[in-house]
Parts: structure tokens; C-alpha cells; sequence
């Protein structure tokens, strides 16, 4: 079944298609492995972390080719740049067409994401009601150049593609989503309450 607009495509590296993606610059991952190492707490790392995307962001042609630059109808796609091996973080760009989103989602450990290109409207919920609703905390538009990150329990939040054109964003998560599939925990199917 092709995927819908909200399911997370994978796509990693594959060695007999090296026309198809690029690479992860090294400056990029040797910055992220200094903060990770460092052993602090999950928001503590993701602010650090953050640090490291915006000094080493990338542009969308240094890490993906034209070909996956241009996205896919059927959904958002989630490319895998570089997973650590010890499975601390791993790093992956995302390309998203006009109106394509994520389900309101929260994650299994820190992330960060840094917008290449384009702009990504983003909203950040918290549990209202004793867990039975949401209520928005806040709303972002992301132009190309931000970079912000978050930790759970705080990272409740969707993501869409609100502009006429690709919009091309980094994440790095504290996980390795080369085993994991993707950096999801829990998908809410919630009411959300003003």
C-alpha cells in the first residue's frame, strides 16, 4: 500500500544507488558527537545540540541529490544520513511537498531540526484534561536557517509543509532510527482543546 500524506517514508543509503543520496558532512557529525558525549541531560543536549546543527547547517544540495530534493506525492520522506554505531543519534534529512504533514506525535528520545529550504509551520501541544485532550503551547513558522530543538516529556508536536513550494529540513534524534525506523514513541489521536 503506497504511504498517505501522514505515514513517514524511510529511505536509507543503499551502496548500488550512491547517484541517488549524498552525505552527512563530516564537520556536522564530528559537532554532534562532541555534545552527545558530553552526557547531559536530554534537554540540556538537545539545546547543545542545536548549537551544533546551526553552526554546520547544510544546504539541500550537499546532502541530497536533485532527485530527492523534489519529494514524493505520496508523502513526506524521511532520508537517513548517518546513524552513529554505538546508536547515540543518528541524522536524516526531510523533504516535504505543499501540504504534506505529520499525525500530532511526541518522540523517544531528544531531536532537532533545522529548516533548509522552504518553511515548516510547526505546533507544540501539551497534554490537557487529565491526558484526554491537547492544548496548543505553541506555534512556529520556520523559515530556512532555523534550528530548535526538544526533549520529551515537552515534544509534543506536528509538522506540515504550509508553503507553495519543497520544503527540505535536517533532524537529528538521540536514538539510531536505523533500528528504530523512525524517532515516533507515541501518535495522538486526541481532541485538541483551545
Amino acid at each position: 500500500m503506497p504511504p498517505t500524506s501522514i505515514d513517514t517514508v524511510i529511505t536509507s543509503r543503499r551502496a548500488d544507488s550512491p547517484a541517488l543520496a549524498r552525505t552527512c558532512p563530516d564537520g556536522l557529525v564530528h559537532a554532534v558527537r562532541a555534545e552527545v558525549r558530553l552526557g547531559l541531560d536530554w534537554q540540556q543536549t538537545a539545546d547543545r545540540v542545536a548549537g551544533a546543527l546551526r553552526a554546520n547547517l547544510p544546504g539541500p544540495a550537499e546532502i541530497l541529490s536533485a532527485p530527492l530534493r523534489r519529494g514524493d506525492p505520496a508523502g513526506y520522506q524521511s532520508h537517513l544520513l548517518y546513524a552513529e554505531p554505538d546508536g547515540t543519534f543518528s541524522i536524516s534529512a526531510m523533504v516535504w511537498q505543499p501540504g504534506q504533514q505529520t499525525l500530532i506525535h511526541d518522540h523517544v528520545a531528544w531531536c532537532v531540526t533545522g529548516v533548509l529550504q522552504g518553511s515548516e509551520y510547526e505546533e507544540i501541544f501539551a497534554l490537557a484534561d487529565g491526558g484526554r485532550a491537547l492544548r496548543p503551547a505553541a506555534r512556529n513558522v520556520n523559515l530556512p536557517g532555523t534550528v530548535s530543538g526538544l526533549a520529551p516529556p515537552g515534544d509534543i508536536h506536528r509538522v506540515r509543509n504550509t508553503g507553495d513550494t519543497v520544503a527540505i529540513s535536517m533532524h537529528v534524534y538521540g536514538a539510531d532510527i536505523s533500528r528504530l525506523g523512525n524517532s515516533i514513541r507515541r501518535e495522538y489521536i486526541l481532541p485538541v482543546r483551545p
